[in-house]
């Protein structure tokens, strides 16, 4: 899954993320939910970049990375 904001993109690796809501508690903004045991971004417009999720994801399942162009 991912979201792009401003030539980054929060990329979530699902079948990494272990569904603790490690970086759901973390965020501030509560861009990120656990739904089905996963983390998913519920609201990517909150997102202020802050890698707070990266950090603090213990299975590196959750980070901010990347630049629009680099899919084209």
């Amino acid at each position: 899954m991912m979201a792009n904001q401003n030539g980054k993109k929060l990329i979530v690796k699902q079948n990494w993320c272990k569904g603790c809501g490690i970086c759901v508690e973390f965020c501030p903004k509560k861009v990120l939910a656990l739904k089905n045991e996963k983390v998913e971004i519920v609201d990517i417009e909150n997102c202020t970049k802050c890698g707070l999720c990266e950090v603090r994801c213990p299975d590196f399942a959750i980070y901010l990375g990347g630049m629009e162009d680099e899919e084209k």
